[in-house]
């Protein structure tokens, strides 16, 4: 299964060149440098939707926060799967 990562978009570097435009993402404290050539548009403070490396779109902040709360409980049911044993 893939998944799609929400992250905040710290900062941008490469705007001169869409097809190498690169911004550190920040993923709940964990900065990457993330390709950001499909998201033209996308600017710092924006939360965007991370790939293998590439963010694939822009989302507004109350959905980032719905991903998070997602993944928070999909970790958490795998805790509880991991203790049943």
């Amino acid at each position: 299964m893939c998944l799609a990562v929400p992250g905040k978009i710290i900062e941008i570097s490469g705007d001169d060149d869409e097809l190498n435009r690169q911004g550190k993402v920040d993923f709940g404290g964990v900065a990457k440098d993330i390709n950001l050539s499909f998201v033209p548009e996308a600017q710092p403070g924006d939360y965007v939707l991370v790939h293998a490396g590439f963010a694939l779109n822009t989302i507004d902040e109350a959905e980032a926060a719905r991903v998070f709360e997602y993944l928070d409980q999909i970790n958490e049911l795998g805790e509880l799967e991991e203790s049943d044993g």
